[in-house]
């Protein structure tokens, strides 16, 4: 099968013939459909975030169910499935308290001397997040993946398997944002969109889009924004505490720099909370004045949104269906593999939302 190659860090993915292999017991072969461009792939090829080499990256996708293992109960032949890097064991104490998203067993994978899943003439292709979804074909566990409505289009699908899952999931599960309250979104690229989509759905009576490119503003309005605020224009802190009359219940910072997780603290009202859904480069220390915490003000992290993802990603599904969810602005674009490294290239631009891979285009 074709699969776009990490060889070097900071050098082009390349384009490669791989093999892959067959589902053990508790494994499905999926056939991918649409894999969504994200910016945490990024960060793994420019070296802020280090992985074994070579890697199949690719995280965000979805596909339909071609094999599967002999003690799979999940899904089947034929199933359309989003996938989810955030797979679960299913009986540690993080999955049993409803913590799914922060599972770490190492079962999820093949254990240490196993046959690779991914390979190439013997060399070993190691597995980006139990998915490597830049490839025709992912071999995972049965929960990295969930089935859905066939009727959903999968090119929007794939989306809700990183950034919507992100960006809502903090909404509903990390923050608990409750109707009426205030929200700022520091950053609108896909994941910062979807939680001001998020907040929308959870009824947020002031969502507060802040970002540096117009072009991106403009496209929170459509996703449920009331206010934005270019971030290259004038104290963006002092903008939010003056529009809401003293700080905001939620901020949610989508970016992952040090200045803008700061800032996401500064713009809180007594007793808010900042979420912090960017991946902030390895070795960065944040700093924050002891004495705001007197106000009850609280920072806290967000992985994948806090996900229940085989509850959550078929109600999303619904909720687009249904027209809460807007899915089709996300996408700027969609491509072929090939096309992949030129996405990447505009990424850095700042100027689109996602661009979409579709394999069967």
């Amino acid at each position: 099968m074709k699969a776009a190659v990490l060889r070097e860090v900071r050098q082009p993915l390349q384009i490669e013939q791989v093999t892959i292999g067959k589902p053990g017991p508790r494994e499905v072969l999926i056939r991918t459909v649409a894999a969504g461009v994200c910016h945490t792939d990024l960060h793994y090829i420019e070296g802020a975030y280090r992985h074994p080499l070579p890697v199949i990256l690719g995280h965000e996708s979805a596909g339909i169910i071609e094999q599967v293992g002999s003690e799979v109960r999940t899904v089947k032949p034929g199933d359309h499935v989003i996938t989810c890097p955030s797979a679960f064991c299913g009986h540690c104490e993080h999955c049993l308290t409803g913590h799914m998203s922060l599972c770490i067993n190492p079962e999820t994978k093949r254990p240490k001397g196993a046959e690779p899943r991914l390979a190439k003439e013997g060399e070993r292709m190691n597995q980006f997040v139990h998915l490597s979804s830049f490839a025709e074909q992912m071999l995972v566990h049965e929960h990295a993946c969930v089935a859905i409505d066939r009727d959903m289009p999968l090119d929007r699908a794939s989306l809700i398997g990183c950034a919507v899952i992100t960006g809502v999931g903090a909404v509903f599960h990390t923050a608990k944002v409750r109707p009426g309250e205030t929200v700022a979104v520091i950053g609108c690229g896909g994941v910062g969109l979807a939680v001001v989509n998020g907040a929308a759905i959870a009824g947020a009576g002031r969502i507060i889009a802040i970002d540096m490119l117009d072009s991106k503003l403009e496209l929170a309005r459509r996703f449920g924004a009331t206010d934005i605020i270019n971030a290259g224009e004038g104290d963006t802190v002092a903008r939010v505490l003056e529009l809401t009359r003293g700080g905001v219940h939620h901020s949610f910072e989508a970016i992952g720099l040090k200045t803008t997780t700061e800032q996401a603290f500064q713009m809180l009202a007594r007793g808010g909370t900042a979420n912090v859904l960017g991946m902030i480069p390895v070795g960065t220390k944040i700093e924050l004045h002891g004495v705001d915490f007197l106000g009850e003000k609280r920072i806290q992290g967000s992985i994948m949104g806090s996900n229940r993802f085989p509850v959550d990603m078929p109600r999303l599904v619904d909720f687009y269906m249904n027209g809460k969810l807007n899915l089709d602005d996300l996408i700027s674009r969609r491509i072929k593999l090939e096309g992949i490294n030129e996405a990447f290239a505009e990424m850095k631009t700042g100027g689109v939302a996602r661009s979409v891979i579709m394999f069967d285009s």
